[in-house]
């Protein structure tokens, strides 16, 4: 059984190589939730995701002989790279089997540290199934991301750090996908200061976790769908749950609305990238999932900032145009010279700041001689996105 003289034996093995994230106070966090806020940013961690710290601690803990052979994990994302650092430092062999989908940028990303790529299968159980095989077949040690007690007690070590900064903790919130990381941290809170209140939260599209918790026994999803990829496990592991029961006290859910404004509120407020699983946290405090919080001191996990760029420039798109700050419009005009023009100047008047047109004189609804023109603009909030539209109105180019 895990136990917190574990996690103290993993914290001596990795402090050479694991970084001191910084536990900072969230100003705008606190005000909105009513709590002192504080955030864990281990998006600045090596690799930049906490999975390192488990990753590193297990191979630390293989015999020679065990090193020697190799290790082989499966992961698309942020514990593939742990595992190929890790292995690195030790110089041994390294193999990662990534499903067949997975990013260019990541399959890179675990090449830099030197490991070895197989793509195998249409997602990660596939893949996962693949590397235990492969594994066998070629004596390599499996490296699992949750389900292991040398890597839960690394993801552990999180814990002791928070608390080396602030010891008067009342709550803490930690993102959960296989359940090792909040395995690993409940331990340590609930062993030094059983007031601690620890608090998991999944994605609404993974459920997996949250469910057998309230049901006290495994209960697996038919299929995962979330855009914070590094919580989104399908199978529950029994091992990680019966020390959520044990050391838990609340689990919630955020759904990817909820997400990604958090995401883009990091971006914004906080100036730190955060991938979905990281923002999880902040998520419950800006959609007031953890209300009976009020005046208490709380801890936040950003768990890991390796954000897919693709993705987050459509999450700052749609930010922005649900905050009033972008807005499209489509008109009819009549297809003739001066038309565009007119158009456009009343924009101007306006202050609407355009920033792309698009002219389609060949949709089959259109009459002879008309054209769509669609525009997107910045603007200046709702109100001035309402006068947009009453002026565009008054001038005929909007019907209600």
């Amino acid at each position: 059984m895990l136990s917190i003289e574990k996690v103290y034996e993993a914290r001596e093995r990795i402090k050479n190589i694991v970084v001191k994230t910084p536990l900072s106070y969230a100003t705008h966090l606190s005000e909105i939730s009513s709590c002192e806020v504080f955030i864990k940013q281990e998006n600045l961690q090596v690799t930049g995701a906490f999975k390192i710290r488990g990753a590193y601690n297990k191979i630390a803990s293989l015999s020679d002989e065990q090193r020697a052979c190799g290790v082989v994990a499966a992961s698309a994302g942020n514990h593939a790279q742990g595992v190929a650092l890790s292995a690195s430092k030790f110089n041994i062999r390294a193999v990662i089997v990534m499903p067949e989908s997975t990013p260019l940028t990541k399959v890179n990303g675990v090449k830099h540290y030197g490991a070895e790529v197989i793509l195998a299968g249409a997602n990660y159980d596939e893949a996962y199934a693949y590397a235990l095989e492969y594994g066998d077949e070629n004596s390599l040690t499996f490296v699992h991301p949750f389900e292991d007690e040398e890597v839960i007690s690394g993801q552990g070590t999180l814990a002791l750090d928070i608390l080396d900064d602030c010891k008067s903790l009342d709550a803490v919130v930690i993102p959960v996908g296989g359940g090792g990381l909040i395995a690993g941290m409940a331990t340590v809170f609930k062993s030094i200061n059983p007031n601690i209140e620890v608090i998991g939260v999944s994605a609404l599209g993974a459920p997996a976790f949250k469910n057998s918790y309230e049901l006290k026994e495994p209960i697996d999803s038919t299929s995962v769908r979330t855009i914070a990829d590094g919580i989104a496990v399908r199978d529950t592991s029994n091992i990680t749950l019966q020390y959520a029961l044990k050391n838990v006290d609340k689990f919630v859910s955020v759904d990817d609305e909820e997400i990604a404004s958090a995401i883009l509120f990091l971006l914004e407020k906080q100036k730190l990238v955060v991938e979905g699983a990281g923002a999880a946290s902040v998520a419950t405090i800006l959609h007031n999932k953890l209300s009976h919080l009020k005046g208490k001191k709380v801890a936040l996990v950003l768990s890991g900032g390796n954000m897919d760029v693709t993705l987050l420039s459509v999450i700052i798109e749609k930010g922005l145009l649900k905050s009033g700050r972008k807005m499209k419009i489509t008109v009819t005009l009549i297809d003739k010279p001066g038309s565009l023009m007119r158009f456009t100047e009343i924009l101007e008047e306006l202050n609407a700041n355009i920033v792309h047109i698009a002219y389609d004189r060949t949709e089959v609804s259109l009459d002879y001689g008309d054209a769509n023109v669609t525009v997107h603009m910045e603007t200046k909030g709702e109100e001035h996105q309402e006068k947009i539209r009453y002026i565009l109105k008054e001038e005929g180019y909007l019907r209600d």
